[in-house]
């Protein structure tokens, strides 16, 4: 027999909101069936209409509601709500801090394990946080504008005030655009793939206030260039590089290969945990400063160091956690698949002086099984993966150097539970709490930092 859904499409309904997604999403149920609900809380009864119904569950938005959640904010943008810019913005924050420790507490209990979670360390000021910034140009109504992609779309949103980037980053954004408007130069169109300007992007100092800005761009002609530079460090003195970079595909990757330095440097410099870092316009570098030094702080102190540990650090990047960690460990080891970054990790280690540091560009599980044949003998091994974890040979390789401690710093939680059950399986087990830490305030993002034991 055909199973028939309890609800239908573009039908009210009057439902309880029982709990929160890890996309952010409220839960109503009817019959037992589940219904995710865009901008609704959990304690909140509302009228909702079915926007789309699948086999197993359905989609809605409130139409009305009958009770409010004492943690809603009414403040709300609806801009960024439907561009996904901050989608737990109408929860206080309290209540965001407490949602996402939750996730991991469930994600935990899904997979039966018995491990306390800390509560979320927060920031003081939730929001003006990023200090980069990319955004699409597009022409709307005649006229050039710059936003972000409306959820689910490639259609741009205006936006002028993006709420969780620095306010610095969000005047420049405006700048740019005016410029291009009044040099009447034209913006990418995507469905065609003509067209100029495609993107401006924007990075800032936290420490330093210096400035990056670039524009990419489809052609390699940039008319009207110099004209330009000057107007933009006229109006924006803490500009310290300006950037063409040109991208002729139609891709969603953001950058192309080629760089043409139009002003400055081709490097800007910031500072984190005391270290100074040279950022290049495709330079992996977290995107905030504050809540990333707590974040690496949590992981040097569940790595318990004494000064005379070898430390590996894989997927290493530009070198931020192994110079962070260099000045408490005897020798640090670095690995990372991207060369470009594997040469600014080295450029940062002179740059500050560090000379107990090594990187090698490989793959982390073919490094550590030549680390391994080579003798290496690694006290801790630090991991900080993607969003997919670590693959299984990775922590065959990892548990094979007999690590006494593995210091796992995450973005995704449902990875790592699933990766701590491996390692349980290779004889580890997880030494105190997992501490999150909101990295991404107003999002459902959610970084953790994990100490494992060997048995």
């Amino acid at each position: 027999m055909k199973f028939k859904a309890p609800v239908a499409k573009n039908q009210e309904y009057t439902g309880d909101i029982i709990d929160l997604t890890y996309q952010g999403m409220g839960v109503a149920k009817i019959e037992d069936f589940p219904i995710f609900i865009t901008n609704a809380l959990p304690n909140e009864k509302v009228v909702f209409a079915v926007t789309k119904v699948a086999k197993t569950y359905a989609f809605g938005r409130v139409v009305k509601f009958i009770e409010k959640s004492p943690q809603r904010v009414d403040s709300v943008n609806v801009t960024y709500t439907q561009t996904g810019i901050a989608p737990l913005q109408h929860l206080s924050y309290e209540g965001q801090l407490a949602f996402k420790q939750h996730q991991v507490v469930e994600l935990l209990k899904k997979s039966h394990l018995d491990i306390d979670v800390a509560k979320t360390v927060g920031m003081e000021t939730p929001y003006h946080y990023r200090n980069k910034a990319q955004v699409p140009v597009r022409e709307i109504n005649g006229q050039i504008e710059t936003g972000f992609y409306k959820r689910g779309s490639h259609t741009v949103v205006p936006i002028e005030d993006f709420y969780i980037q620095d306010p610095k980053i969000d005047e420049a954004i405006i700048v740019v655009r005016d410029l291009l408007r009044r040099f009447h130069l034209d913006a990418y169109d995507e469905t065609n793939n003509t067209g100029v300007i495609k993107t401006i992007m924007v990075r800032r100092g936290y420490y330093s206030h210096e400035m990056m800005i670039v524009i990419v761009t489809r052609t390699h002609k940039l008319s009207m260039v110099n004209e330009l530079v000057a107007e933009i460090t006229k109006a924006l003195p803490e500009v310290k590089s300006i950037i063409q970079n040109v991208n002729p595909q139609q891709t969603n990757v953001l950058l192309g290969d080629t760089d043409r330095i139009h002003f400055g440097s081709p490097v800007i410099h910031d500072q984190l945990m005391g270290l100074t870092f040279e950022i290049s316009a495709h330079s992996f570098y977290q995107v905030n400063p504050q809540q990333t030094e707590k974040l690496y702080q949590f992981a040097i102190d569940k790595a318990q160091l004494t000064g005379e540990e070898t430390v590996i650090d894989a997927y290493c990047g530009i070198g931020t956690i192994s110079l962070a960690v260099a000045k408490h460990a005897k020798h640090v080891y670095g690995v990372e698949m991207v060369k470009t970054a594997i040469s600014d990790a080295k450029t940062n280690a002179n740059l500050n002086h560090i000379d107990n540091v090594d990187f090698v560009v490989g793959k982390a599980e073919n490094q550590m099984a030549r680390w391994q044949e080579a003798g290496l003998k690694a006290d801790v091994i630090m991991v900080d993966p993607p969003r997919k974890g670590l693959a299984p040979e990775f922590i065959e390789a990892a548990t094979a150097v007999k690590p006494s401690r593995v210091v796992y710093v995450s973005c995704n939680p449902a990875t790592l539970v699933r990766d701590i059950q491996v390692f349980m399986d290779h004889g580890y087990h997880v030494d105190g709490d997992i501490q999150p830490v909101d990295q991404f305030p107003q999002t459902t993002s959610i970084e953790c930092v994990v100490s494992l034991v060997k048995d």
